[in-house]
C-alpha cells in the first residue's frame, strides 16, 4: 500500500485551505454559527460548486467525481482544522454513501445529483442517542437494541396500507444538522418483537410544506459548530430507502460506519493540528519574564510531544482510509489526541484561552463534543478489539465480554 499523497490530492488540499484561509476565519466561524442554518450557505455553494466537496466520493454517473476514502479524508482534515460549520460530515460522510449502497436506481438518480452540486443537504436519524453506537462503532447493532429493537422506543414504522409507503413514529435525539437538512436519512424498526428488523427511510423536507407530524426543534450543542437538533415523528409519511423491506439495514449501517470512521478520524486529526499550530504562534509572541514563551525548553518539549502525537493520530486516520477496518481504533486515537491538544492549547494561552470570544475555546469545545457524539474513546477501543478477536474465541469475540481481574474490564487489560 502507498501511502504518499497523489499530486491530486495535494491539490485538493492545497486548493480547500486557501479557499477557507480567505473566509473561513475565526471571525468568519462566529459570523456562520449564528446564522438560521448554522453554517455560511454562501461558502457552501462555493464548496460544492468550486471544489464538487459534496459529490467528491460519489459515483460519476450521479454527478460526483468518483473519487475514494483518501480524498475525502483529506477534505474533512482541512475543514476540521478551520472548525468549519458545514453540513459536509452530515451529508456525504453519514448519510449520502446509505443512500449511494442501499438506494434503488430511482432513488439514486432523483437524490444523489443533488447532493453532489451541494442543492440537497441530507442528515442521518439515528434513535437511541448515540451515533457511534448506531453506526456498529461502539457496539453491535444485531437485533437493534441500541434503538429499542421492536419493543416501544426508537422508532417504528408500519406500511401504510393498500396506499403504499411507510408512515413512522417515534423520536430520535442528537441529529447532526437535523434542523435544517432537506433530506432525512431515518432509522427505524418494523415487524414487532421477535421479527424486528432495522429499515431505513426517506423524508424529505425541503418541499415547500413539511411533512405532516415532523417536528425538528434545534438542541443546545457544546460544540456551536456542530448543531444538534431532536427529530419528532408522529405518523410521518415515509419512503423506504431500497427495494426490499426484508433485508435488515444493520450491517450496511455498520459498513457505513467504518468508513465514516476514517473521515471523522482525519477531521478530529486536523482540529487537533490546527489548534497546534494557532498554540506555536500565539507562544511566540508571548513573553514572560522579559522572554518569549516558546523560547523555554519545557513549552518547547510540550510542544514536541503534542506534534508527534498528532502526526501519529494523522497516520492511523490515512491507513485507516485505506483500509476501513481500522476505522474505529484510528476515531479513537483520534479523539484522544484532540483531547490532549485542546487541553494544552486552553493552558498555554493562558487564561485568554477561555474565554468565550477566543478560537482556543472553540477548539476546547470541538473536542470534548465530539467525544459525546462519537466516542467515548475506551468503547471504541473495546468493540474493535472484540471485533479483531483479541479476547479470544468465544463471548468476548462474539461482543459478549466477561469480567477481568479485579473487576476491571476489558478495555482495561487489553492495551490496543
Amino acid at each position: 500500500m502507498d501511502a504518499a499523497f497523489t499530486a491530486e490530492q495535494d491539490e485538493i488540499r492545497r486548493t480547500l485551505r486557501e479557499l477557507l484561509a480567505r473566509h473561513g476565519g475565526a471571525d468568519d466561524v462566529g459570523s456562520a454559527v449564528g446564522t438560521r442554518d448554522g453554517y455560511d450557505a454562501e461558502l457552501w455553494r462555493r464548496l460544492a460548486g468550486e471544489l464538487g466537496l459534496p459529490g467528491l466520493a460519489l459515483p460519476q454517473e450521479y454527478g460526483g467525481a468518483g473519487r475514494g476514502p483518501a480524498e475525502l479524508a483529506v477534505v474533512c482534515e482541512e475543514t476540521g482544522r478551520a472548525l468549519l460549520p458545514s453540513p459536509l460530515l452530515a451529508t456525504a460522510v453519514l448519510t449520502a454513501p446509505l443512500i449511494a449502497a442501499l438506494g434503488t436506481g430511482a432513488q439514486r438518480t432523483a437524490l444523489l445529483p443533488a447532493v453532489a452540486a451541494g442543492e440537497l443537504t441530507a442528515a442521518l436519524a439515528v434513535p437511541g442517542g448515540s451515533l457511534s453506537t448506531a453506526l456498529g462503532l461502539t457496539g453491535d447493532l444485531t437485533g437493534g437494541s441500541w434503538a429499542g429493537g421492536g419493543r416501544a422506543g426508537g422508532v417504528q414504522a408500519r406500511p401504510a396500507g393498500d396506499a403504499g409507503g411507510w408512515r413512522l413514529y417515534g423520536e430520535a435525539d442528537q441529529v447532526l444538522d437535523g434542523h435544517t437538512a432537506g433530506l432525512l436519512l431515518v432509522a427505524g424498526h418494523t415487524g414487532g418483537f421477535p421479527r424486528s428488523r432495522t429499515l431505513l427511510f426517506l423524508v424529505r423536507t425541503d418541499g415547500p410544506q413539511a411533512p405532516a407530524g415532523l417536528v425538528r426543534t434545534p438542541q443546545a450543542a457544546l460544540d456551536e459548530t456542530r448543531p444538534l437538533a431532536r427529530v419528532q415523528l408522529r405518523d410521518t409519511e415515509a419512503e423506504l430507502l431500497g427495494a426490499d423491506d426484508a433485508v435488515d439495514a444493520s450491517a450496511a449501517l455498520a459498513v457505513a460506519g467504518r468508513a465514516a470512521a476514517a473521515a471523522l478520524a482525519a477531521e478530529a486529526v486536523g482540529t487537533a493540528a490546527g489548534a497546534l499550530e494557532r498554540t506555536v504562534a500565539h507562544i511566540a509572541e508571548r513573553e514572560r519574564l522579559g522572554r518569549a514563551t516558546g523560547s523555554f525548553q519545557a513549552v518547547k518539549h510540550r510542544l514536541a510531544d503534542l506534534y508527534v502525537q498528532v502526526q501519529s493520530a494523522r497516520s492511523a486516520a490515512y491507513y485507516a482510509a485505506r483500509d476501513p477496518e481500522a476505522g474505529g481504533l484510528a476515531l479513537a486515537q483520534a479523539l484522544e489526541v484532540l483531547h490532549v491538544t485542546t487541553s494544552e492549547t486552553a493552558q498555554l494561552h493562558g487564561g485568554v484561552g477561555l474565554t468565550r470570544e477566543h478560537e482556543a475555546r472553540r477548539y476546547f469545545e470541538r473536542a470534548a463534543a465530539g467525544e459525546l457524539l462519537l466516542g467515548p474513546v475506551h468503547r471504541l477501543r473495546d468493540h474493535a478489539a472484540r471485533r479483531a478477536g483479541l479476547f479470544g474465541p468465544g463471548p468476548q469475540a462474539a461482543g459478549q465480554g466477561a469480567p477481568g481481574p479485579a473487576g476491571q474490564g476489558p478495555a482495561e487489560r487489553v492495551a490496543v
